[in-house]
């Protein structure tokens, strides 16, 4: 299929089944720790990417044979970006009883027309790294007419609106936005939004910038605890595993590799088969092209072979 993809396993949803709205790699940011890579074109206004009829076909379809634990706005770029994503929603809700999460940068709910197409999702993840502005353009590199003052007002407003989950990612890069002065610009922020869970996340997928560089566990704890009881570090979270059907093995590593990196223990829980019985069928994927290895962190991650 060519804008629903997976079910591929998540730290924090569970088996998601994700919906990319928007071509590889269209994007309001291109941010230093984008395990998808860097940004090809960079915009901030909002339209029709694709088509849309065409992704609720391909939505309509998965649900026939596929069981996830939720459906996930994602993908290949800021899904936020697709003026008809609020259809896409209302699509899920309408046809299924699965959950509906949206994986945000977070950076367009300022807009009044992007927050209310969002608003009938059950779960919404927008990303805070920062609240300096230099650190900001730093880390995100974001489309000239984007200012952090503005994202933060946007998701002040947001919160203001929504009934659903409101999950804010802090992701943190060692020498970047880790200092004391940093986290308690960033705690006084959160504080005010008042998410439902702030979600510590590092570098864990090889990223689109060798200089983004990963917190240690321990220093993830100490922010943990510096961020209070709302906060939970996600970083080193393993996928959680639930058996689902296949046509094609070959194909479902194929697909998760072509989306983000992936390693062998990922692939094993998705699957519902041994470590060893992966490693043999990505030896063979291997092989043939479709996949190649990355090393990052001393872990072996495997990505799609053929653009």
């Amino acid at each position: 299929m060519a804008y629903v993809f997976g079910p591929v396993p998540s730290r924090r949803l569970g088996l998601s089944l994700g919906v990319d709205l928007i071509p590889p790699k269209t994007c309001s940011y291109d941010c230093l720790y984008c395990q998808v890579g860097r940004t090809t074109c960079i915009t901030a206004e909002p339209r029709d990417y694709v088509p849309l009829q065409d992704v609720l076909e391909e939505l309509k379809k998965s649900f026939e044979t596929i069981r996830p634990d939720v459906v996930t706005f994602s993908g290949s770029g800021e899904p936020t970006l697709h003026s008809g994503i609020g259809e896409a929603i209302a699509f899920v809700k309408n046809e299924s009883d699965l959950k509906v999460a949206v994986l945000t940068n977070g950076s367009l709910l300022w807009r009044e027309d992007v927050r209310e197409r969002v608003l009938d999702a059950d779960v919404i993840m927008p990303t805070l790294t920062t609240v300096r502005e230099e650190t900001y353009r730093k880390i995100h590199r974001p489309h000239p007419d984007l200012h952090l003052s503005r994202v933060i007002e946007g998701l002040r407003s947001f919160r203001g609106m929504y009934q659903g989950e409101f999950h804010v990612e802090v992701m943190l890069l060692s020498g970047l936005n880790d200092s004391e002065e940093e986290l308690a610009g960033l705690k006084a922020v959160l504080i005010e939004i008042a998410p439902d869970k702030i979600q510590l996340n590092t570098v864990v997928r090889p990223p689109a910038d060798p200089g983004a560089l990963s917190l240690d566990k321990e220093k993830m704890e100490k922010v943990k605890n510096f961020f209070g009881p709302s906060a939970e570090v996600v970083a080193f979270i393993p996928p959680r595993h639930r058996d689902q059907h296949y046509d094609s093995l070959s194909a479902a590593v194929i697909e998760m590799a072509r989306r983000r990196p992936v390693r062998t223990l990922d692939v094993a829980q998705v699957l519902g088969l041994s470590v060893d019985e992966v490693e043999k069928l990505v030896k063979g994927l291997r092989v043939k092209g479709y996949l190649r290895s990355q090393e990052h962190l001393g872990e072996i991650y495997y990505v799609s072979g053929k653009d």
